[in-house]
C-alpha cells in the first residue's frame, strides 16, 4: 500500500493488514501535496549512488565503507516507522556495524509543518551532537503517532530531545533558531535532489544504482547491498 499525492495536504494513511502482515508502503510526493493510494519511485529505476550529494549529511556506519545507502525519510511518515523499526535493524546488524555500509540520511520533508520542524531540529541534532544523532532519530520514529496526531510539533520534540542522553535540548533548541534558514535550505536541497532522481516517495532508498521505493520487506535490501559487495 502506498499514500501518493492529491489535493489534501492532511489525508491521513491507512496501513492494510493482510494475513497479519501490514504491506509495505509509501507516502508520495508530487511537489506539492500528500494523499493515499498510487505508487511512489519507480521501483528499480536506474540512478547512481555516486550522483547523491552526501557532503555534510547525516550518516552511520564507516565513513570509508565499501557501500553506500542513501535514504529518504519524513518524521511523519507511517511508512519510514514500519521500515525503520522493522527492517533498519537488520541492516544496521549485518552491514552497518560490521563495517560494510553506511547510510546516509537525506530529507523529503512534505508532510505539513510538523515535517519541517523535525527536520530542522534533526539537522542541529547532526550538527551539535553527531554521535547520538541515531538514538535521537529512533526515539523520533518510537514516539511518531498518527500524521498530525500531536507529536511532532517543536514543544513534543524538545520534550523528546531532553530524554536522549549526552544531547543538551537547550542547545539543540538554540540552534534550530540561529540556524533555521540555514537547516530549511538543506531541506530543501534533498527534496530538489530527489526530484531529480525520480524520487516521489518515503521511504526511498538508492542502493548502487537503484532506488527502491516503499516499506519493502528486508529480502528486497539484502539482495541489493549483497549484489555491490
Amino acid at each position: 500500500m502506498n499514500e501518493t499525492i492529491g489535493t489534501n495536504p492532511y489525508l491521513v494513511p491507512v496501513a492494510v493488514v493482510i494475513a497479519g502482515l501490514l504491506i509495505a508502503g509509501a507516502v508520495m510526493w508530487n511537489g506539492n501535496n500528500p494523499s493515499t493510494g498510487g505508487e511512489g519511485a519507480p521501483q528499480g529505476a536506474t540512478v547512481d549512488i555516486s550522483d547523491v550529494k552526501t557532503d555534510g549529511a547525516p550518516f552511520i556506519g564507516d565513513e570509508d565503507a565499501p557501500t553506500t545507502i542513501a535514504y529518504w525519510s519524513d518524521f511523519q511518515c507511517p511508512f519510514c516507522k514500519q521500515f525503520e523499526i522493522n527492517t533498519f535493524p537488520l541492516i544496521i546488524d549485518k552491514y552497518v556495524d560490521t563495517g560494510d555500509v553506511r547510510i546516509v540520511f537525506k530529507d523529503l520533508q512534505f508532510l505539513g509543518p510538523d515535517s519541517t520542524t523535525a527536520g530542522v531540529y534533526a539537522r542541529a541534532v547532526w550538527e551539535l551532537y553527531p554521535s547520538r544523532y541515531w538514538p535521537w532519530r529512533e526515539a523520533m520514529y518510537e514516539a511518531q503517532d498518527e500524521e498530525h496526531g500531536g507529536f511532532g510539533d517543536e514543544a513534543s520534540i524538545v520534550a523528546l530531545t531532553k530524554t536522549i542522553s549526552g544531547i543538551d535540548a537547550t542547545k539543540v533548541t538554540q540552534a534550530t533558531k540561529a540556524n533555521k534558514n540555514t537547516y530549511e535550505t538543506m531541506l530543501a536541497a534533498d527534496r530538489a535532489e530527489a526530484g531529480s532522481f525520480g524520487i516521489s516517495a518515503t521511504p526511498s532508498v538508492i542502493i548502487d544504482t537503484q532506488v527502491i521505493a516503499g516499506a519493502q520487506a528486508y529480502a528486497v535490501f539484502e539482495a541489493a547491498i549483497e549484489a555491490t559487495l
